[in-house]
């Protein structure tokens, strides 16, 4: 994993306890209570709301026949969400606040189709699902899908090929001539 991920990951408990000693230094400790309680219901109740939603959307999408792909990465998201409301602080309540909000979660989703989907799922494909397949050559053998080794592809002057290559012979003619 990625250092700058788990410092990450370190840094926002640690924002969310120096938060809550400022807050309950200069509000007092039941009104910092008050105030973690009161946005963790608030935010788990737009995580229900939103979470019908996109279920709503989902239902819809599967009914149609369309892939519910925005629909899935959004329910991932208030799952993701629901997870940071429970825990108790300011930093993880706003973060999930951002992921509950649709007009928030939307470049998000498409930061995620764009920067984790896609990937994954060529990694897996070899580029099928997506489009970026080979069309000629071997892969990695210099870039343009065509070098090395004769295979297909552009020619960048005609070759001539004397009458002695060019000549065809049958391989049916070629057993019968072995047979005898």
């Amino acid at each position: 994993m990625d250092l700058r991920v788990i410092g990450v990951l370190l840094l926002v408990p640690l924002l969310d306890v120096m938060l809550l000693v400022v807050l309950a230094t200069q509000l007092g400790v039941a009104a910092t209570v008050a105030l973690v309680v009161l946005t963790a219901l608030v935010g788990l109740l737009l995580v229900r709301a939103e979470g019908r939603h996109t279920l709503r959307k989902l239902q819809q999408k599967v009914q149609s026949s369309e892939p519910p792909t925005d629909e899935l990465l959004d329910g991932a998201f208030l799952l993701i969400a629901g997870a940071l409301m429970l825990t108790p602080g300011l930093v993880t309540d706003l973060v999930g606040l951002i992921l509950v909000l649709p007009p928030t979660r939307y470049p998000i989703r498409v930061a995620t189709k764009k920067y984790v989907v896609t990937p994954y799922i060529d990694a897996k494909t070899g580029g099928f699902a997506t489009g970026n397949v080979y069309i000629g050559g071997f892969p990695n053998d210099g870039g343009d899908g065509f070098s090395g080794g004769g295979g297909p592809g552009p020619a960048d002057e005609p070759v001539d090929v004397s009458e002695k290559e060019y000549e065809f012979t049958d391989a049916d003619e070629d057993d019968e001539d072995a047979e005898r």
